[in-house]
């Protein structure tokens, strides 16, 4: 038995002679090619990848039916009145696991195998400097579309209805910490920003995949229970969500977005939270 071995991912002269850089992937020539922008004949950076857009598809329905399915299953367990954390573990579980294993899925259906090569999924030390300036670029869009929205008086309601009125002891805002701060940012960017914005990629320009995830993005925060406030809600979300693609599509990463979707959540909490 014989093993291959080659050289490491990146950038290197086409070996078909055509003058410029080609991506190589660690096991084989990509479509990308560069013109050669440094003294070392290596180009800075990678290309933002791309999957095939059955990959956000497959992403989209997983996300869609376990953030469904979660919310039926914790008002199906609650008669139970079992303790605050035994939910939260459900919740975390039941809403994001599936999505995980998904794009695992995904990962070696379609990709590697390996979530930083497939999906961006990387973090260097200038991401704690890129992930508040991908924060605050989120919060100016928000509050430019909220005055927008306010504005032309159109229906919004908040996703954050009701924390304010609980009880607040130390369980409740550590579920609420879990829940916020660490499962949503890493999963939800690994799904839109890592696999969806990359799967629509495929189809469509950078500008469009970019616009197209973000709504989507907003779009998975609907709640038939908030009524016509969803469309308030899912707008802003929206230009949330674009500010994050623009940044993880720029940054060729998502530990950017994570830290600032970690970040968002964190001040949206405290805003709620003290009320």
């Amino acid at each position: 038995m014989s093993a291959v071995f080659g050289p490491p991912a990146g950038w290197y002269a086409d070996p078909h002679g055509a003058g410029n850089l080609r991506y190589w992937n660690g096991s084989q020539w990509t479509p990308y090619e560069a013109k050669p922008i440094t003294a070392g004949g290596r180009a800075d950076s990678e290309p933002f990848g791309s999957l095939p857009v059955q990959a956000a598809l497959a992403a989209l329905l997983v996300v869609t039916a376990s953030l469904i399915a979660s919310k039926f299953l914790l008002q199906w367990l609650i008669r139970y009145d079992w303790p605050l954390m035994a939910y939260v573990a459900i919740a975390i579980l039941s809403a994001y696991g599936p999505s995980v294993l998904s794009s695992v899925w995904i990962s070696r259906r379609w990709g590697s195998g390996v979530f930083r090569k497939d999906f961006g999924v990387r973090f260097r030390w200038v991401d704690l400097g890129w992930g508040p300036v991908t924060f605050l670029a989120a919060v100016g869009a928000e509050i430019a579309v909220a005055a927008a929205i306010i504005a032309l008086k159109v229906p919004i309601a908040s996703n954050t209805e009701g924390i304010a009125h609980r009880h607040i002891d130390r369980t409740y805002v550590i579920a609420l910490g879990l829940m916020a701060v660490v499962a949503a940012p890493i999963v939800e960017e690994l799904i839109f920003r890592g696999v969806v914005m990359r799967g629509l990629r495929s189809v469509m320009p950078a500008w469009l995949c970019i616009g197209a995830q973000g709504v989507l993005f907003g779009a998975a925060h609907f709640d038939p229970s908030r009524g016509v406030g969803n469309i308030g809600l899912v707008i802003i979300l929206s230009s949330v969500g674009v500010m994050f693609g623009g940044s993880a599509y720029l940054l060729r990463r998502l530990a950017p977005t994570m830290v600032a979707h970690a970040l968002f959540n964190t001040f949206v909490l405290i805003l709620v939270l003290n009320r």
